[in-house]
């Protein structure tokens, strides 16, 4: 919020017109001055444009009140006005809805309750062009949760996060956190819609994740696009952190752990290695409760800086109890591809390379390939499965996430692409210095989680049925499988992998 004072002199002008011989302010400029404090904050947040070409105007269909109770007169010294905000963000133009209070000399005088404004001729997109090239200003400046605050939520006290209603997962409870370094990519979060605390949909908020070309994962993927599950996770991420928001584990006197249970996506533009921010708009669009557990639907769209997107799409996440996450059966009824004795033949199984263009050993999700079938799959154009060993010391685990670690969904997906890299790298002869491009630009492509993958699993296997082949564009498309010491957990459907051809 904002709280503004302006000083009060006895020939102010609103006082001598206003009225003869009964000087007193107008209570439409009393609402008019608590507008004008709003309008101080929203330029503070970097909410400006060309006065040509903005607007500003009440949001319609939203009601606002106004209760007078006392006056501003010629002996008043000092007024003083309070905005709080309520709701703030994009439809699509930008907007807030706020609360004001207004006092006389320290006495309260007027209230006024959903007082609204929409900048018309304005929008995002707008916005983040103009603010392009001024990285510092409109970003650490403009956080209404800093990089602390999210810090604290993944590996601190939550209520330093969120405030007093978090306070009891500070030691008493356990809550469900978002990743911790090395896995975390959410800098700030710079705008937020919806009630605190209030598990109701829509709600939504904007997260950004600075990149830099000296980040471990460009390095660790020895490519120069960013790998596809670091990608993922700065779109996904929001929606954990909007999840708490919200209050979602207040709703429950049982400790909950979250998980992603799937989704479908985009990507419109490459991210390559270089200095560059990433913005990410999630609206929470449903929420159901059923047999102890919450689900919720989320969409999601990202842009960089100029403001072009980069990825789309819609995703959903469960809270669950302990207890039934370790009763997953996982994927029912999974059509998988299992070869025949003929098909067989003599397998080919070889380790994983760990050198470029293959991932090192930090990034690197599958060590060795079990059987490769150039022939294989059900449309006869190539089957691969390769596994890895658990190792409960791994990083992610440490990472992913306090108090509860787990394999994170999306390193299971690097790990199938993984296996196409395999597959592009004998198909096409490629070399050291070959590129991949995953997902190829345009290319819808879906998961679904129904179980995971804990520190004391055993055997992680990878199936990649190639559904498609592009020969002329070296495109790969495949569907596929993951299981855990023989439990199928995991499906993926047209996955894709491109190696551009140099020019």
């Amino acid at each position: 919020g904002i709280t503004a004072e302006a000083a009060i002199r006895p020939d102010d002008w609103f006082l001598t017109c206003h009225f003869v011989d009964d000087k007193v302010m107008p209570g439409t400029l009393m609402y008019e001055c608590c507008l004008h404090t709003l309008r101080i904050y929203l330029l503070r947040m970097g909410w400006v444009a060309d006065a040509n070409d903005v607007a500003l105007q009440p949001v319609l269909g939203v009601r606002s009140r106004l209760k007078c109770r006392g006056q501003v007169i010629d002996t008043t010294r000092v007024v003083t006005y309070e905005v709080s905000i309520k709701e703030i963000g994009y439809s699509p133009e930008p907007f807030a809805i706020v609360d004001a209070l207004m006092s006389a000399d320290g006495k309260p005088i007027v209230e006024i309750s959903d007082m609204s404004t929409r900048l018309t001729g304005l929008s995002r997109e707008k916005l983040i062009a103009t603010w392009a090239g001024h990285r510092g200003e409109p970003h650490s400046d403009q956080a209404l949760f800093n990089y602390d605050k999210i810090l604290a939520f993944s590996d601190g006290r939550p209520s330093e996060a969120f405030g007093a209603p978090y306070a009891v997962f500070d030691e008493d409870r356990v809550i469900a956190r978002l990743p911790r370094p090395p896995y975390q990519f959410l800098d700030r979060i710079v705008d937020v819609t919806g009630e605190p605390f209030v598990m109701v949909a829509p709600a939504s908020c904007v997260a950004e994740v600075d990149i830099a070309p000296d980040h471990w994962y460009f390095a660790s993927n020895c490519q120069d696009q960013i790998p596809f599950a670091i990608l993922l996770e700065m779109a996904l991420q929001p929606c954990g952190w909007l999840a708490a928001y919200v209050g979602s584990a207040l709703t429950s006197e049982t400790d909950l752990k979250f998980r992603n249970l799937g989704g479908a996506g985009v990507q419109h533009a490459p991210v390559v290695a270089s200095d560059e921010t990433l913005r990410t708009r999630v609206e929470l669009t449903s929420v159901s409760h059923s047999g102890g557990m919450i689900i919720q639907h989320y969409s999601y769209s990202m842009v960089n800086r100029a403001g072009s997107r980069v990825y789309h799409g819609t995703t959903y996440f469960g809270f669950f109890t302990g207890e039934s996450l370790a009763n997953q059966v996982g994927i029912r009824d999974a059509e998988r591809y299992l070869p025949d004795e003929a098909a067989l033949g003599s397998p080919d199984s070889f380790p994983v390379p760990g050198s470029p263009p293959f991932p090192d050993d930090q990034m690197r999700m599958v060590h060795e390939v079990e059987l490769y079938l150039p022939e294989g799959g059900t449309a006869g154009l190539g089957f691969i499965r390769g596994g890895i060993d658990v190792d409960s010391d791994a990083w992610f685990f440490k990472a992913h996430f306090h108090q509860d670690p787990v394999w994170p969904g999306s390193l299971g997906l690097e790990a199938f692409l993984q296996l196409l890299k395999i597959v592009a790298w004998r198909r096409f002869d490629l070399g050291p210095d070959a590129e991949f491009s995953t997902m190829p630009l345009g290319h819808r492509h879906e998961w679904t989680y129904r179980g995971q993958i804990a520190p004391t699993s055993g055997r992680v296997q990878v199936e990649a049925n190639i559904t498609s082949i592009e020969t002329a564009r070296r495109t790969l498309i495949a569907d596929g499988f993951l299981m855990v010491d023989g439990r199928t957990v995991y499906e993926l459907r047209n996955f894709a992998l491109e190696c551009p051809l140099k020019p």
